[in-house]
């Protein structure tokens, strides 16, 4: 019988070993811990060949090698955080529905998506420690079984009086949220230098489709009927679909999924695996991160950007019912077509980022590009029109989704050389808590002044991130943060 290391040696891209001997040290490297790494030339007055000097303080090369099973590994994430992406809003987009099954208020029914925001801020400290002191595949394995857990408690909740219960699968399943810290370190751990923007594009996708999937396929397999029996049918049914995706996926975490390769990927993971453990402070790493300006900006920016999509993808049920009702299949439609068009932004602002590195120029376009496409939807909302909401909300998400990997990348670019799981945990962490606000506020606004009234509030967080995003990279300038050439 043929080894898994046999195995992946056959699968391994012709160009793996030694692929970084030859290349000049006058460049940035992504080390292991996602981070970046300019070599001096210290005084040489050639730019292609280092000093003796800087030869002799450079690291020996060692061997590096890319794994096709790299592509193996991004694929089971991305399939668990669409599961676990799919529970955040398998409630939500059918609302009208469960206000009415359950006889519950609208406030009932935006905390089945709040609580996913909410339980991922007081985890993000004792989860970032776990991420840096054990490993991504320990976090992975964690998250996976929380949401499987949790999809099996909801199983038994098609039932007017379980609300409370159903509650308490849904907090289950936020505890999933774990990874959300985790696609900068898995492409750190598995690919190579320029394709590590791309892989962590791809990780995010994974969350993009779930939440696809959880606009689309509520409102086909629970219709609004008035029978109670017949609808509670419709929602176990539902329930029990989406327990058995969390427990396939939860199996192939266990039997498949792994830590990282045996040889790494490039040089500078090569070096990240001599830092000795005494050698990283996790308390430094945070105060570092705290004390820097550009950095905390962007977390204040990605908040609101983030905030503004959580808030619109928890209440759009509500927007769209109000100017077009009866419209529960549209609306998840119309849901469908925000992240699908964000899926694509996502993977071509990965792609773009890996070929030109242009982090500065590219995150504040498409932040302000995410405002001009809110302030389109906002004004052509009720019009009266299905077929014009589904072309600006595609472009609204084409450009606020499309933002995601962005703020990954380009946290993990200004925070070198801080742990890239605490960079986007501090980032998830904002989102989280504007989220949170904005979902609330929102919908306190939408109750008493209507959808556009709401919309303007989010209009208005998207202008003022914009603002901040330009006041970060005009510091970025200023303190010369290295960037990739």
């Amino acid at each position: 019988m043929i080894s898994w290391d046999e195995f992946s040696d056959k699968w391994t891209d012709g160009v793996g070993k030694d692929r970084d001997k030859g290349r000049s040290p006058q460049r940035k490297q992504r080390n292991g811990l996602g981070e970046y790494r300019r070599l001096s030339l210290g005084d040489s007055t050639d730019g292609s060949e280092p000093s003796p000097l800087d030869a002799a303080r450079l690291p020996p090369p060692t061997e590096t090698k890319l794994y096709k099973r790299r592509w193996v590994m991004l694929f089971i994430f991305s399939a668990f955080s669409a599961s676990n992406a799919l529970m955040w809003l398998q409630y939500g987009i059918i609302g009208d529905i469960l206000l009415r099954f359950y006889g519950i208020g609208t406030l009932a029914i935006d905390c089945l998506s709040m609580v996913f925001l909410l339980t991922y801020i007081p985890l993000f400290l004792p989860v970032t420690w776990v991420l840096d002191n054990r490993g991504v595949r320990e976090v992975v394995v964690a998250a996976a079984a929380f949401n499987c857990i949790g999809a099996w408690i909801k199983t038994g909740t098609a039932a007017p009086d379980m609300f409370p219960v159903t509650f308490f699968g849904q907090f289950m399943c936020s505890v999933g949220t774990i990874y959300m810290g985790l696609p900068s370190r898995l492409a750190s751990l598995w690919f190579g230098e320029q394709e590590v923007s791309t892989a962590c594009s791809i990780a995010v996708l994974g969350t993009q489709l779930g939440i696809a999937v959880g606009f689309l396929l509520p409102p086909i397999l629970v219709p609004n009927v008035d029978d109670v029996e017949e609808l509670a049918s419709h929602i176990r049914i539902m329930f029990y679909i989406s327990a058995g995706v969390a427990t396939f996926i939860f199996i192939l975490v266990i039997i498949v999924f792994q830590e990282k390769p045996e040889i790494p990927p490039t040089q500078a993971q090569a070096q990240s695996r001599n830092i000795a453990p005494g050698d990283y402070s996790y308390t430094a790493s945070i105060l570092s991160l705290l004390r820097n300006k550009p950095f905390m900006l962007l977390v204040l920016s990605y908040g609101l950007n983030v905030g503004c999509f959580y808030s619109i993808s928890t209440l759009l049920n509500r927007m769209i019912i109000e100017h077009y009702p009866g419209e529960e299949v549209n609306a998840g439609r119309i849901g469908l077509t925000i992240v699908v068009a964000g899926m694509a932004g996502s993977l071509i602002c990965g792609i773009w980022l890996d070929r030109t590195k242009t982090y500065k120029q590219t995150t504040l376009a498409v932040y302000l590009f995410s405002l001009i496409g809110m302030l389109v939807y906002t004004v052509t909302l009720n019009l009266g029109h299905l077929w014009v909401v589904f072309v600006t909300a595609g472009v609204l998400g084409f450009f606020m989704t499309g933002y995601l990997p962005l703020g990954f990348e380009f946290a993990v670019e200004l925070t070198y050389p801080e742990s890239e799981g605490t960079s986007s945990g501090l980032l998830n962490c904002s989102a989280q808590i504007f989220g949170i606000i904005f979902t609330i506020s929102q919908g306190k606004i939408i109750d008493k002044w209507g959808t556009f009234a709401g919309n303007i509030f989010l209009c208005i967080f998207l202008l003022i991130g914009t603002a901040l995003t330009g006041k970060g990279l005009s510091l970025v300038a200023e303190q010369r943060i290295p960037r990739n050439p």
